[in-house]
């Protein structure tokens, strides 16, 4: 999410039930600009200091771009019931689908948006990194761009965090006591002072959406580490039991449900809104894939991918770890968007 325009709008927070989206008073949309694929930058060898701070750990604690995973194998993001941990394999499909798919791209590739870091070259790799922290981990203060749809926090950031690589910059956190989750988009450290464009808090215990229109750190006004491909998962648990994360080139000026927020000024009927919730076929067939590839698929065939920001189209988001195998992952470039079904979730929201 790059060249991004904010406008308040201040809203009643809504229940997490599909045909009951509210929508916040009309103003003037957020928007962002589409962007480009990522262009990866150096990690910080001063991660901790003023200027470009923290995109990855110390020398010492930089050999993955995840810490702290083993902490969080045996728990549940969200409780069972939650819409990311749902199975969507049999819910009906939304008539209009096909055309968003088909202004994505019936013939465009999906892209694993994540993979190794390269520790040599300080290189933190493709993906959207987190890390875990105890709970008495020092809160700092954090300065909004755009505080009106913002959680104010304190966030508990450590020392030299490991930040996203490129213009987005999110930086992930997980209270592993509290689990509790912040996420920040834009994060950056300028005077002493830790900054952001926006920011989100959610407590992974319960079921809380965000206020109707509504950002969080992602587009959608969704969480980011609930959607992303971890290798805790795919190469140790071998399933993933949860939703993922994807971005499309264009969307338009609304959302559906699970979303909260709209990234566009486009008033295209034909364009995907935020929160649209696809499939893979089901008659899609895996065999052949990579064994990690195909834990990939069964999830997007049985709980599906939440557009969730404006990127690239069909590039879905995981967490980097040097566990992943680049040509394993290629693989899934076979599969199209014309293999993929959008399901019906609830109206559109279109201010």
């Amino acid at each position: 999410m790059t060249g991004k325009t904010f406008r308040g709008c201040l809203a009643v927070g809504c229940s997490a039930v599909a045909c009951a989206v509210a929508a916040c008073s009309a103003q003037a949309p957020i928007v962002y600009t589409e962007r480009v694929p990522y262009e990866w930058e150096l990690w910080a060898q001063d991660a901790g200091t003023d200027g470009d701070a923290g995109d990855a750990g110390p020398d010492g604690a930089a050999t993955s771009a995840v810490q702290g995973t083993a902490a969080l194998a045996e728990r549940t993001v969200f409780p069972p019931d939650s819409f990311w941990n749902k199975d969507i394999s049999g819910e009906p499909v939304d008539p209009h689908g096909y055309k968003y798919i088909e202004s994505m791209g019936l013939d465009t590739a999906v892209h694993a948006d994540f993979g190794v870091p390269d520790v040599a070259a300080r290189k933190p790799g493709y993906g959207i990194p987190y890390q875990v922290v105890s709970a008495d981990q020092k809160k700092v203060p954090v300065d909004f761009q755009w505080p009106e749809e913002s959680d104010l926090g304190p966030y508990p950031i450590p020392d030299n965090p490991l930040i996203e690589g490129g213009s987005d910059r999110h930086m992930l956190i997980i209270d592993r006591d509290n689990w509790i989750l912040y996420e920040l988009y834009e994060a950056r450290l300028e005077g002493g002072k830790w900054k952001a464009g926006s920011g989100a808090i959610f407590d992974m215990k319960v079921n809380k959406a965000r206020p109707a229109g509504w950002t969080s750190a992602d587009a959608a006004g969704l969480p980011v580490y609930p959607g992303l491909v971890r290798a805790d998962e795919v190469i140790d648990k071998k399933t993933i039991t949860h939703a993922l994360r994807f971005t499309a080139k264009s969307t338009q000026r609304a959302y559906v449900y699970p979303a909260s927020h709209f990234a566009s000024d486009k008033r295209d009927a034909r364009l995907p809104p935020m929160g649209m919730w696809c499939r893979l076929k089901s008659s899609y067939v895996i065999d052949g894939f990579p064994s990690s590839v195909q834990v990939i698929l069964k999830a997007l065939k049985k709980h599906g991918m939440i557009l969730a920001d404006n990127g690239s189209n069909f590039f879905i988001s995981g967490a980097p770890d040097p566990r992943w195998s680049p040509e394993d992952l290629k693989t899934i470039e076979r599969v199209k968007g014309r293999d993929f079904e959008v399901i019906r979730t609830g109206p559109l929201v279109t201010k």
